[in-house]
């Protein structure tokens, strides 16, 4: 890992050891993105199947994940992996399940009633990425809460494999939640298809779920595009931060690191402690323990983007921390719920040695979509609430509005609104028989 003083850095040097290296190289995927999502709206299903080809390397006969296809997948699953799967679903639905909000109704003044209801989008388009690395625990994530909110419609897109199939954890996964429409599509042309619809795959008004730059690229093409399809939030490339200090497990904080750096080459971690000897011994670990993982090219790469920053005390770290705003924070301090109470800005806080940042991506309960590239500083991690939309109602009666009256009438006046106020006025005016007045 590169290693940097934090005091003898300017704002401006500060700001570059902060970029994540998938946001340095925005403009050269946005181009591509956009003409991926203006061919699929121009072709349609000849698109994604086109698109399956040349990008996935995947001949496809179907897009849509059939009964056939459902079952083999479960059939190739273990009785462990099923359970697995079965234990998670579980514990994140408890989780999700008590994040219903209650109705709010309100009397503001007498005769006047305010209220606040919640209802289900009507139509969701959930992404599970599976290009470098099948994810069902993102299936689970995105099916539980959107199930919970009670959306009616359920797309989900997750990309082929070389043999034309799903994956078939993803599927299963997928399966045991409820979700019946499942397309095979991946990347930005998945994101496209949700959006505007083809005559395979619906089109939805909101889509959710983590992707590489491209697809969070497509998400935010679409989002602002008033015929395409909202989006959840920037959920891109995976990243990590991880504040130690001198007592911390090095073994723990490398593990940590690279299990954040095995989710795809552009993902971004990074270390914050109070102690350059810490930064050698983490280091050590992780040459220790690269060799035997599988996937070590992938987090070479990622590697090459890694910063260890030495701060003169935690509190300093935390500032990093705030100004980062990074994905998953992990602490690895003596006293990390007090650590904890300082960060402002992050998607998800793992507290303490015991809770190293996997349980959080599989089965702890928690929602591992979580807003990257800095967005933790207004965006906050995927909840039931995102899968419904609040509504307000009020109601006044004859008694109320005269009540409010003067000072509608005021109000209306003052911005020269003069229907705003003839249209409390005329309510108010007497009737033949004089009932009003």
């Amino acid at each position: 890992m590169r290693i940097v003083d934090w005091t003898s850095l300017d704002d401006a040097a500060r700001s570059r050891v902060l970029q994540r290296p998938a946001v340095q190289r925005g403009d050269s995927i946005s181009h591509r993105v956009r003409e991926i999502v203006d061919r699929v709206r121009a072709e349609g299903d000849a698109a994604l199947f086109s698109l399956a080809a040349e990008l996935d390397g995947a001949k496809l006969d179907s897009l849509r994940v059939d009964a056939d296809e459902v079952k083999a997948a479960a059939a190739a699953l273990s009785a462990d992996e099923k359970q697995a799967i079965a234990t998670a679903i579980d514990n994140i639905t408890r989780f999700h399940a008590a994040q219903h909000a209650a109705p709010i109704r309100v009397e503001t003044v007498p005769g006047v009633i305010c209220e606040r209801i919640s209802k289900p989008l009507r139509s969701v388009g959930l992404y599970v990425p599976a290009g470098t690395a099948p994810l069902p625990s993102t299936a689970i994530m995105l099916a539980v809460p959107s199930g919970i909110a009670g959306c009616p419609v359920r797309v989900m897109c997750t990309p082929p494999r070389p043999d034309g199939r799903a994956d078939p954890a993803v599927v299963t996964a997928a399966w045991t939640c409820g979700i019946r429409d499942i397309y095979k599509a991946g990347g930005a042309q998945a994101i496209a298809a949700m959006a505007y619809g083809t005559a395979t795959v619906p089109k939805v008004v909101k889509i959710f779920g983590p992707g590489n730059a491209w697809v969070t690229a497509a998400k935010t093409l679409v989002a602002a595009d008033p015929a395409g399809a909202a989006l959840d939030m920037p959920a891109g490339p995976s990243e990590v931060m991880v504040i130690a200090d001198r007592d911390a497990n090095p073994r723990y904080v490398a593990l940590d690191l690279l299990s954040q750096a095995e989710h795809g080459p552009d993902s971004h971690v990074m270390l914050v402690c109070t102690d350059q000897a810490l930064v050698s011994a983490v280091q050590a670990e992780i040459d220790r323990a690269l060799p035997g993982l599988p996937r070590r090219d992938t987090i070479r790469t990622a590697l090459t983007h890694a910063v260890a920053v030495i701060v003169p005390t935690l509190a300093d770290a935390v500032t990093v921390a705030n100004d980062y705003a990074p994905e998953h924070l992990i602490l690895q301090t003596a006293e990390p719920r007090a650590l904890a109470a300082g960060v402002d800005t992050a998607g998800s806080v793992f507290i303490g040695e015991w809770t190293p940042e996997s349980v959080g991506d599989y089965c702890s309960g928690t929602n591992h979509v979580l807003p990257t590239y800095g967005y933790a500083r207004a965006y906050s991690g995927l909840s039931v609430a995102d899968f419904q939309r609040r509504m307000t109602l009020q109601e006044a009666t004859l008694p109320g509005l005269r009540t409010l009256a003067p000072t509608v009438r005021t109000l209306a006046r003052l911005e020269g609104l003069e229907a705003h106020a003839q249209a409390l006025a005329a309510r108010l005016e007497p009737t033949d028989s004089g009932q009003r007045a």
